[in-house]
């Protein structure tokens, strides 16, 4: 198994909780990014910097990811994507997509972008908090746990 990362959008306390994981656990991560960052000296942990294209780092994560990898992305369209390929994808708040889950998401994001694009509804996400964080981290847990025991 390996950990990919959604890194442009990923907040940095989602990282810094990742960059230990991966450590702990000794389980390869890679960020992939538009631009540089700057990442704790690891065996275990290393960068992708794609261009500034659109979906850059997406287009990079889905081509890369195998079946059994953990990404980490607020991206449904990617999560749908890895998913596709046999994958399972947490989003900085905690959030498991699944093969069971990923096709209502996506469509209720595609809803949601309609009615936004329509004037019928507003705003977006809460802003990330320290319960975001503890249920992303909970949730991480579990699931290298669950992995490594299979």
């Amino acid at each position: 198994m390996q950990i990919w990362v959604d890194a442009d959008a990923c907040p940095k306390a989602i990282k810094e909780v990742l960059y230990k994981a991966a450590a702990r656990r000794e389980v390869k991560m890679t960020l992939v990014a538009n631009s540089y960052l700057s990442i704790p000296q690891s065996p275990f942990i290393d960068t992708i910097q794609v261009g500034n294209g659109f979906n850059e780092a997406d287009d990079t994560i889905a081509e890369k990811v195998s079946p059994g990898d953990l990404v980490i992305t607020a991206d449904i369209p990617l999560a749908d994507a890895i998913v596709d390929k046999g994958a399972t994808g947490l989003n900085p708040r905690g959030e498991l997509y699944t093969e069971d889950n990923i096709k209502g998401i996506l469509r209720m994001r595609n809803l949601m972008e309609e009615l936004r694009s329509g004037g019928m509804a507003g705003g977006g996400p809460a802003p990330f908090g320290p319960k975001d964080k503890q249920e992303f981290t909970n949730q991480l847990d579990k699931y290298l746990t669950q992995h490594a025991k299979s």
